[in-house]
């Protein structure tokens, strides 16, 4: 092909692609839209006062703005407590995650054993069980967690972890989806640069510190932000092992605006609101590292 027709057909490509993007924009604006809604309306209604929820003609700008809506769930409704519980609880996770899972990761991907692939497939399985299936099981290992709670060395006498932050954080401390992402991510690097460090005198660790670590930020954001959000929006786990609070975490205290006779819209709106902001702002302030991580890691290998 000549380089008049390679240029020609460019202008064409070229042409057809400018053509289109109006029709994308549009499409992707309108998708815009559809998901913001329910966002702005949560927005909406936390700082409307409690008549205003409902009216017979429903806006989005309130009328006579008020913060008593974040006051009320800040205080009466534990939110602040909660978010505080949540936040050392989901710290916990993405520290173990992104140090024990990126590690086991990296073994997989770069320290061959016998019966590796298949305690790497067994692992990966587990994913796939339903979380109602191991609730029990959960329940039980919790209850009976040694030396906690009043038990005793072979857990019993007590109440082991129950109603307590670390048996939120117990089942989220190792995600077998992190160690896949992981072990995808750094099966795509190149071998050659562990073994040009290993034939200088590194050991194992510190090639996978000095060498691999470095390469591996996308990764270590992608795992700090699944692990981050398992844990703030669990509900179910919090709800079986807590019962007091100050062991809540946001989303049950968020669901008991909610529950009985009296559903405060308002304050509710505004705990949500409270709940969301940090997972943007971590969403936001990895979002680079995330895109790029994630399809790697999903990609590669």
């Amino acid at each position: 092909m000549t380089s008049a027709s390679m240029a020609g057909s460019g202008r064409i490509r070229l042409r057809w692609a400018t053509r289109r993007r109006p029709g994308t924009f549009l499409v992707l604006l309108i998708a815009t839209v559809l998901v913001m809604m329910p966002f702005l309306w949560m927005l909406s209604i936390a700082f409307k006062p409690e008549a205003e929820v409902f009216t017979d003609v429903p806006q989005i700008l309130p009328a006579d703005p008020t913060f008593e809506n974040f006051a009320t769930a800040w205080t009466s409704g534990n939110v602040g407590r909660a978010m505080i519980n949540s936040t050392i609880v989901a710290g916990v996770a993405v520290l173990v995650n992104c140090t024990f899972a990126v590690l086991a990761g990296y073994a997989f991907a770069k320290l061959p054993f016998r019966g590796g692939t298949l305690v790497f497939l067994l692992m990966i399985s587990t994913a796939m069980v339903p979380v109602a299936v191991t609730l029990i099981p959960l329940f039980l290992m919790t209850k009976g967690f040694p030396l906690v709670g009043g038990n005793d060395l072979l857990g019993q006498g007590g109440t082991g972890l129950l109603d307590s932050l670390g048996a939120v954080v117990l089942p989220h401390l190792i995600a077998p989806l992190n160690i896949f992402l992981a072990r995808q991510y750094f099966l795509g690097l190149d071998d050659d640069l562990g073994e040009a460090a290993r034939i200088d005198g590194a050991n194992e660790l510190t090639t996978f510190w000095r060498i691999y670590v470095p390469l591996a930020r996308p990764l270590v954001a992608v795992v700090a932000i699944f692990s981050f959000t398992a844990v703030w929006d669990d509900f179910l786990w919090p709800l079986v092992v807590t019962s007091s609070l100050e062991a809540e975490t946001v989303q049950l205290a968020l669901s008991k605006f909610l529950t009985g006779g009296n559903v405060m819209y308002g304050p509710a709106m505004a705990g949500a609101v409270l709940v969301v902001l940090p997972v943007v702002a971590v969403f936001i302030f990895n979002q680079r590292s995330f895109i790029a991580g994630l399809s790697e890691g999903g990609v590669k290998g």
